[in-house]
């Protein structure tokens, strides 16, 4: 089955960024009606379709699949947006991005897999090691609401989330673990406390009121564009299906927080982590719709929350994805009055996003040099040689001309340092007898 989805998402994906109906590209989607508009060519919007999404692809969505194994969603439909644009504006070429984008989607399945396999075939299999990346996301990941609050309002605001979320955790973790009779109730303490720290960034965000009506009368004045979106709904709903559908048989994620979390097979955290990652989309989302007529083939995102929410459930997260797509497209203008009344709210999903990147770059790093120096330990029984390693990664990188996104570095670099202790394995450098 999991071929079958992965196939429908890769091939109606393609097609969506063939008709210019939607993309997933935040940056590209403003440049699409730019095409309809006759302002650029085929060629043209082709070219920065690969532009802005290519190195992506390749520097940040494959290297955090390979170490979750896990598809992360942008490896997919990143590069849709390539294939839809870069085949011609007619109905052959729809039918041409459809098989392409298919045949895609089965490759880079089918592919994660075989490279899963190859590394189980060397000397040492540094893929149990490589997990270690995200060894600290689950818990250094409840701290972001408090980080978005400090952007947001200021540090004092964003100290009081911080210390409030913290001790949430500690009494969560010390106390929330009883047994009453042969019924045991544990909960959890990364997402307990993630909770409470949304829960107080939304009510400071609702504090900022407005009194304007500048979202209502934008969607009066692009109602023409909306009409494109919404005339479009059964795709965008079918859309919206298979990637819950996909979520839920666990062969892609919508973010690296809950890629992470769902490897580990915690799959309430995962859902919680994309509920609050969906809501920061929300404004984007909703307001490049508004402007553009462009939608995204994953809406706000919150039909990855189905996914995990319905987790092993396929069919009924098909369902789901598909209703939860269908009144996105509905709320459009419900948001656009909402966000004129709680301004605060709209500009709370900035910085959502930008908080989010911020811990996952440190976690990540963090975890890819405990991870490096693991497998460091087991292949070559030698300390601090794969922090060393993946540090001097990350400061060549920023000194770089063209660098990866700062968050795939770390992956990146314990690939790499992965595939070097092979190397010398191989060539009978290293005489340490292989650990683990």
């Amino acid at each position: 089955m999991k071929y079958i989805v992965i196939i429908f998402i890769g091939a109606l994906a393609s097609i969506l960024a063939n008709r210019g109906i939607a993309v997933f590209n935040d940056g590209f989607r403003p440049i699409v009606p730019q095409y309809f508009d006759g302002r650029i060519g085929r060629k043209e919007l082709a070219t920065m379709s690969f532009a802005v999404s290519f190195g992506l692809v390749i520097g940040f969505g494959i290297p955090t699949s390979i170490a979750a194994s896990i598809i992360l969603i942008h490896c997919l439909l990143l590069t849709t947006d390539i294939i839809g644009t870069w085949c011609p504006d007619s109905k052959m070429g729809m039918v041409i991005s459809g098989v392409v984008g298919g045949l895609y989607g089965l490759g880079i399945l089918v592919g994660l897999e075989v490279v899963v396999k190859l590394f189980g075939m060397l000397p040492y299999n540094f893929l149990s090691d490589l997990g270690g990346v995200s060894t600290y996301v689950t818990v250094a990941f409840a701290v972001f609401p408090a980080v978005a609050v400090g952007y947001q309002h200021g540090f004092k605001k964003g100290s009081l989330t911080a210390c409030i979320t913290v001790l949430a955790y500690f009494l969560i973790k010390k106390f929330a673990s009883f047994s009453m009779g042969d019924f045991s109730v544990s909960l959890n303490a990364e997402g307990m406390s993630m909770l409470v720290g949304t829960v107080m960034m939304l009510v400071f965000a609702a504090q900022v009121k407005g009194e304007g009506n500048a979202n209502e009368a934008l969607t009066e004045v692009f109602s023409e564009k909306l009409a494109r979106i919404r005339k479009n709904w059964f795709l965008l709903a079918i859309m919206g299906g298979l990637v819950a559908c996909g979520t839920s048989l666990a062969i892609i994620a919508g973010d690296p927080t809950s890629l992470a979390l769902l490897a580990e097979g915690a799959y309430s955290d995962a859902a919680l982590a994309a509920f609050a990652r969906a809501i920061g989309f929300v404004p984007l989302v909703f307001t490049t719709a508004i402007v553009t007529g462009v939608y995204a083939p994953a809406g706000c995102t919150f039909v990855f929350v189905v996914g995990l929410a319905l987790h092993g459930n396929p069919i009924v997260a098909l369902i789901a994805g598909a209703v939860v797509m269908i009144v996105e497209l509905l709320l459009i203008n419900v948001f656009a009055k909402g966000m004129d009344k709680f301004p605060g709210v709209k500009e709370m999903g900035e910085h959502i996003r930008t908080s989010m990147n911020k811990v996952i770059e440190v976690t990540l790093l963090v975890g890819a040099v405990a991870a490096a120096e693991k497998m460091a330990a087991n292949a070559a029984g030698v300390s601090g040689i794969g922090a060393l390693f993946v540090i001097a990664c990350l400061l060549l990188n920023r000194q770089s001309k063209k660098p990866i996104v700062e968050m795939a570095v770390g992956p990146v670099a314990c690939i790499i340092f992965g595939v070097l202790l092979n190397i010398l394995l191989i060539v009978g450098l290293i005489a340490v007898p292989v650990a683990g």
